[in-house]
């Protein structure tokens, strides 16, 4: 798992956090991951959870732009 923008992270599909919730689906930043191997992340100042490292992927936006500047 190597990211380029750790300010433009999202979650997988049925990625739940550390309590078993589902995490809401959106654009989070990734703050740290913790000794546990936990990583912490955030959607704002009020909302963050800890979820699986391995349920984290790079927003679908960020993707296409580095396409297109390859052309």
């Amino acid at each position: 798992m190597i990211f380029d923008d750790f300010n433009n992270i999202e979650v997988k599909p049925e990625t739940r956090n550390h309590r078993g919730c589902f995490v809401q689906e959106a654009a989070y930043k990734l703050v740290s991951i913790d000794r546990s191997g936990w990583a912490f992340i955030c959607m704002n100042d009020a909302v963050c959870h800890y979820v699986d490292p391995d349920n984290l992927q790079q927003t679908a936006s960020i993707e296409l732009d580095k396409d297109l500047s390859q052309i």
